[in-house]
């Protein structure tokens, strides 16, 4: 490849492939694309689910399936709108907020969902998009969770190659992504398996307790008062994402807020087990991972709430990583959530809700023998960081 950066060489990439020569052409998306989103069936008609249309959800955007279907009424007689396979499509709101890929499938999107229909590469879009994604998310969103909208989306400029130059980036950023597709794979495998040892384990368990989070924890909110200003320097707050993706608080990827000396806000402890509050779906309401780390002090995002363990002769806080992906306890969290096209998680209802454990023993027992498990899942973690960050570093060099 041909390196660019000493050359006085105006909007060309640092690096290129040397056939190519010119300046790339910087347009908004609205001038080479087209746009439209979806909406969601009434979940009080029954009628308009269970049907042979999937349903595309912004957590489904890389799969090739979904887990909900809606009928030819729920799709007539609602704004849920088709996509084809091929089309790309933009998260626009929730925990994968800013996400972004070319749909593996033809189905129906809803609000949440940005269709993006273009005559350029459809891939070399994509792959400017995730350059920019970072920035894009720090300045259009807060505290880790937020909104995009389509007319944002519309107005953001990009520099585009030639169509030749896109699908050779395309092609090239595609063998990349295949690697990164198959450490996934192994690393779905080994979170399938651990949730599957977890829910036996705690299924099959005779000795239980009933008891409800109250019962050993005191409930706390995450940041409040925060503005867009706050973010991106300061102290390390837990993100939505981190919560949301991880069953122990991953202290690699946290961000950053700024704290008064005079402000009252509460600060995340050793044993804390923290909890999404609000999402599209009920499935992703009540997520929850467990903060095992030392620093201090350590904020939460405001879109998740925690809980300090105040009685760890009842509860063995580093179980509770597994106990809240459970079977068990998802299928419990599920009825509390409440809404229609956004769902949020009432504490003080969570906080009451009773739940069976195994006794402190056996919490010991099971954390000992899943934790051999997700010790070797979290080596595949790091390949996976490491592969992500390799196509990283390639797309700020070969894309402006």
């Amino acid at each position: 490849m041909a390196d660019n950066k000493d050359k006085k060489v105006l909007n060309v990439p640092a690096l290129r492939f040397p056939e190519f020569t010119g300046e790339w052409e910087r347009h908004k998306l609205s001038e080479v694309c087209s746009f439209y989103s979806g909406g969601t069936p009434s979940s009080s008609k029954k009628e308009y689910y269970n049907g042979n249309i999937p349903f595309i959800r912004s957590g489904e955007l890389h799969k090739d399936y979904t887990e909900l279907f809606i009928t030819e009424a729920g799709l007539s007689n609602s704004a849920a709108k088709l996509v084809e396979t091929g089309d790309l499509l933009l998260a626009l709101y929730g925990a994968t907020s800013g996400d972004i890929a070319i749909s593996k499938i033809k189905g129906a999107i809803n609000q949440a969902i940005l269709c993006i229909r273009t005559k350029q590469n459809k891939k070399f879009i994509e792959s400017v998009w995730n350059k920019h994604v970072e920035r894009l998310l720090q300045t259009y969103l807060q505290g880790g969770q937020g909104n995009l909208s389509a007319d944002i989306v519309k107005n953001i400029p990009f520099y585009f190659a030639n169509s030749n130059e896109q699908d050779k980036l395309a092609k090239f950023i595609s063998l990349l992504d295949e690697r990164i597709a198959t450490q996934n794979k192994i690393i779905e495998k080994y979170e399938s398996l651990i949730q599957a040892m977890c829910d036996t384990l705690v299924e099959q368990e005779t000795q239980q307790v009933t008891l409800s989070f109250s019962d050993f924890g005191q409930s706390y909110l995450g940041l409040s008062g925060k503005s867009a200003e706050d973010f991106g320097e300061g102290y390390p707050f837990i993100t939505y994402m981190n919560v949301y993706q991880n069953q122990i608080i991953d202290l690699t990827d946290v961000g950053l807020v700024k704290i008064n000396e005079t402000e009252q806000q509460s600060v995340v402890r050793y044993g804390d087990i923290l909890l999404t509050l609000s999402s599209e779906t009920p499935e992703e309401v009540g997520m929850g991972a467990v903060y095992l780390g030392e620093t201090y002090p350590l904020y939460l995002n405001s879109f998740c709430f925690g809980i300090h363990i105040t009685d760890e002769a009842k509860i063995y806080p580093p179980f509770l990583a597994y106990y809240v992906s459970s079977q068990s306890f998802r299928k419990a969290v599920y009825p509390l959530a409440q809404g229609s096209t956004r769902f949020n998680l009432q504490k003080s209802d969570f906080m009451k809700k009773k739940f069976s454990f195994p006794v402190i023993e056996k919490q010991r027992k099971i954390y000992s023998t899943l934790k051999t498990y997700s010790d070797k899942l979290i080596v595949e973690k790091q390949i996976m960081r490491l592969l992500c960050n390799q196509k990283c570093y390639l797309l700020r060099q070969l894309f402006i």
